[in-house]
C-alpha cells in the first residue's frame, strides 16, 4: 500500500483514539485548551528557534561556509511548527520532537552526514593545463 495513504488514513485514527482517551481522562473542554495550548506555545517556540537557526546561518554565510545544517533545520522547523499547528497529540509531540534542538540534531544528524560525505565524495572537475593558440594562428595570417 502507498505509504502517503496509509498516513493520511492513520494519522487521523491515531489522533481520534487520543482525543477520546485523553479526553475522557480530563474532560472535553479541558482537552481542547490542551491542544490549543501547545499549538500556541509550540509555534512560538518553532517561530524562536527558527531566528535562531537564521542567525546561525547568517554567521556560516559570513565565515563563507555552506550552512547545510541550518538549511536543514529551517525546513525541518517549518514543518515542526505545521505539525503543531494540526490539532492533535501525536502531531504535537512529533512537532516538538523536531522544535528541540538536541532531538532535532539526532534525528537529522544522519541525513546530513550522509548527504556531506555524498557530496565530497563526487569530483565533477578534470585538472588540466591549456594554453592559448588564437595569437599564433593571428600572426600566420
Amino acid at each position: 500500500m502507498n505509504t502517503a495513504l496509509i498516513l493520511i488514513i492513520g494519522i487521523p485514527l491515531i489522533e481520534i483514539y487520543l482525543f477520546i482517551k485523553i479526553g475522557s481522562q480530563i474532560g472535553a473542554f479541558n482537552t481542547v485548551l490542551l491542544i490549543l495550548t501547545t499549538a500556541v506555545i509550540g509555534v512560538a517556540y518553532a517561530r524562536y528557534e527558527g531566528f535562531n537557526t537564521l542567525k546561525s546561518g547568517i554567521g556560516q554565510l559570513v565565515k563563507n561556509e555552506i550552512p547545510v545544517y541550518e538549511i536543514i533545520s529551517g525546513a525541518t522547523l517549518a514543518f515542526a511548527a505545521f505539525l503543531l499547528i494540526l490539532p492533535g497529540f501525536a502531531t504535537d509531540l512529533m512537532g516538538l520532537l523536531l522544535v528541540i534542538p538536541f532531538t532535532r540534531k539526532i534525528l537529522l544528524g544522519r541525513f546530513i552526514k550522509k548527504n556531506i560525505n555524498k557530496s565530497k565524495k563526487k569530483n565533477n572537475y578534470i585538472e588540466g593545463d591549456y594554453e592559448d593558440i588564437s595569437e599564433d594562428n593571428d600572426k600566420k595570417l
